[in-house]
């Protein structure tokens, strides 16, 4: 197996984007039901199979390295390359996609607790409001094996178990992240060690048996499998007997192949972009004072990269498998495949170490490739989507019908959908975090092991007009990058130390901050309808549905004179009310903009 020079993925990427409009919500969607292994109304549901890859990038061309990916799911699905995570952390991001909720509104917001891990998502009450339970109540099986969310441990598993899967086995920490030394959970039974077997060899056999379990019950199945490839290697003292440590405390270092890949693409590197190890500065706030890497950093850092990809050919192997055994059991025309992960990673890019936590496009545009019955084969589309868009997509799948509190939309799954929405989905995408970002490399004088204060909220505008990231971090800093011209995100047009221009798209800068700013208020505390349409929260008349639309000369006034910066109060380590600034209020919109709310609008 070696590297592939010419990948469907590389020819997908290469492809303009497609227009985004101003008109919001599923297009033309009903049930999707299976009828003489067809879309249709009425006869046997579909299945569902969900794979999910812990950390896996798409700007570094993971993709380009897996063959089966390829063969199965790229050429005979759609390739959704706006496809955005929240929240560019392990715990967060899984627990929106479940939920379909934005982290502000799950209230899990790290990856341990007080903010996030398990308990924290048992303390939310979402035990008993997240995906497997609704697809339970709709009749469905439901299975799932690897890791669920950070912080499900041998020692709470019990308390109480995650509930709404008809048969689980879930892979535990403190092991999660020890490749050689994995321990998992089966049903109602108590923990089993797999020490020095591979962890992703293990849950592949576990998948295979949940499978033709699921298939032997005779019912239409959800099957989620969630190895850990290609998340970094973690390992301390205190693991060995089950006990937990502090971060700071625990050795990261590459992740381990199968042995059986443990030489394949030695002459990979990481892609060397023009954010790569870049010679100036960028960015803003602790990333903007990073040194230049070394070339003993930049080594080590190539060395991270291949382990990478060679962690991810187990994960390959297993959506082989996964194919054919559908297709030995005559189902596979009959069941959707999802890929995805739960976030983005960087290794270099900006100086950065290798991680994730950032609001840079390595971080948060993931891979997602759907096939399936009705799904269009060898499509690459540019509707933008997000992790709270797979809960109702998932659900719609199903034949489920719909919850009017889900902060995404479902994603169109036919020709004619996607089609439709590349002209008229929403072109934004909300991202936050709250807390430290972490290393994952090497632990350098200039770069500790966490970095404090890496709470932010920022967006993503995307149409044929404009490409736009725009970020306030929890010190007030700002940022604005724009992708057409700068892909790399190399120049904050917001820096005082930045040559920038003064406008974009023909409109000055501080025009489009101002519009930026208000759409950011509107989004970090959003709920549902508001989450997707923001703009009409902003203008009820219904007038305005795009940025292009609120640049118009007519909103001068209200957006420059009277609106204000989005500011926080504080820098906090999760989600604390009072230090997230002023909030936007559904109900009362004139508590924050000007009370001539009428004649703005």
């Amino acid at each position: 197996m070696g590297i592939l020079t010419c990948s469907p993925l590389l020819m997908l990427l290469c492809c303009p984007y497609l227009i985004c409009g101003t008109i919001f919500g599923p297009v033309n969607q009903k049930p999707l039901k299976l009828e003489n292994g067809r879309i249709g109304q009425g006869g046997p549901y579909p299945n569902i199979v969900f794979i999910l890859t812990d950390d896996q990038d798409l700007h570094m061309n993971s993709l380009d390295y897996m063959p089966f990916v390829q063969k199965h799911l790229l050429d005979h699905g759609t390739l959704f390359r706006r496809h955005f995570c929240t929240t560019a952390l392990c715990c967060p991001s899984r627990v929106s996609l479940w939920t379909g909720k934005a982290a502000h509104n799950t209230n899990v917001t790290n990856v341990l607790p007080p903010y996030g891990g398990y308990p924290k998502f048992i303390s939310q009450g979402l035990n008993e409001k997240y995906l497997p339970v609704w697809l339970q109540e709709s009749g469905y099986n439901t299975y799932y094996t690897g890791k669920l969310f950070n912080a499900h441990t041998v020692d709470n598993y019990n308390s109480p178990h995650a509930a709404g899967w008809t048969a689980s086995d879930f892979l535990l920490d403190p092991f999660t992240y020890w490749y050689m030394n994995s321990t998992y959970q089966r049903n109602r039974e108590p923990p089993m060690s797999f020490e020095g077997r591979h962890s992703v060899d293990v849950l592949a056999e576990k998948a295979m048996g949940l499978l033709d379990e699921a298939f032997e019950a005779g019912k239409p199945f959800f099957l989620g499998l969630a190895p850990v490839s290609p998340h970094a290697n973690m390992w301390s003292p205190a693991f060995k007997d089950g006990n937990h440590s502090d971060l700071e405390d625990i050795e990261f270092s590459a992740p381990v192949p199968a042995e059986r890949h443990a030489k394949l693409f030695e002459a990979a590197k990481v892609p060397r972009t023009a954010n790569f190890n870049p010679d100036k500065p960028s960015g803003a706030s602790w990333i903007r004072k990073l040194p230049k890497q070394n070339q003993e950093t930049v080594d080590y850092n190539d060395n991270f990269y291949v382990q990478r990809l060679r962690t991810l050919q187990s994960v390959d192997e297993i959506v082989d498998s996964v194919v054919r055994r559908l297709d030995d059991l005559k189902i596979l025309d009959k069941t959707f495949i999802i890929y995805t992960t739960d976030n983005g990673y960087h290794i270099g890019q900006h100086r950065m170490q290798p991680a994730k936590q950032c609001s840079f496009e390595e971080d948060i545009n993931i891979p997602l490739i759907i096939r399936g019955p009705g799904v269009p084969e060898r499509l690459a589309s540019n509707i933008i989507t997000t992790h709270t868009d797979l809960a109702p997509t998932l659900l719609e799948m199903a034949g489920v019908p719909l919850r009017n509190d889900f902060d995404g939309v479902a994603i169109p799954l036919t020709e004619e959908g996607l089609e439709e929405a590349s002209r008229t989905r929403h072109e934004h995408v909300t991202v936050e975090h709250w807390g430290f970002a972490s290393n994952e490399g090497q632990v350098l004088d200039l770069y500790p092991r966490l970095h404090q204060n890496n709470t932010y909220k920022a967006l993503r505008v995307i149409s044929k007009s404009y490409d736009l990231h725009y970020q306030v971090w929890c010190n007030n800093e700002r940022e604005l990058h724009d992708l057409m011209r700068d892909p790399g995100e190399m120049t904050n047009l917001l820096h005082p130390d930045e040559d920038a221009r003064e406008s974009i798209v023909g409109v000055h800068l501080d025009k489009v901050v101002a519009r930026l700013d208000s759409l950011l208020f509107v989004l970090k505390s959003c709920k549902a309808e508001t989450c997707i349409n923001p703009w009409r929260a902003l203008h009820p008349a219904g007038n305005v549905g795009s940025l292009r639309d609120a640049l118009s000369t007519r909103f001068d006034s209200f957006y420059e004179d009277r609106s204000r910066n989005i500011e926080f109060d504080r820098c906090e380590m999760g989600f604390i009310l009072d230090a997230e600034g002023p909030q936007f209020r559904q109900d009362d919109p004139v508590s924050y903009f000007d009370p001539r709310w009428h004649e703005w609008t």
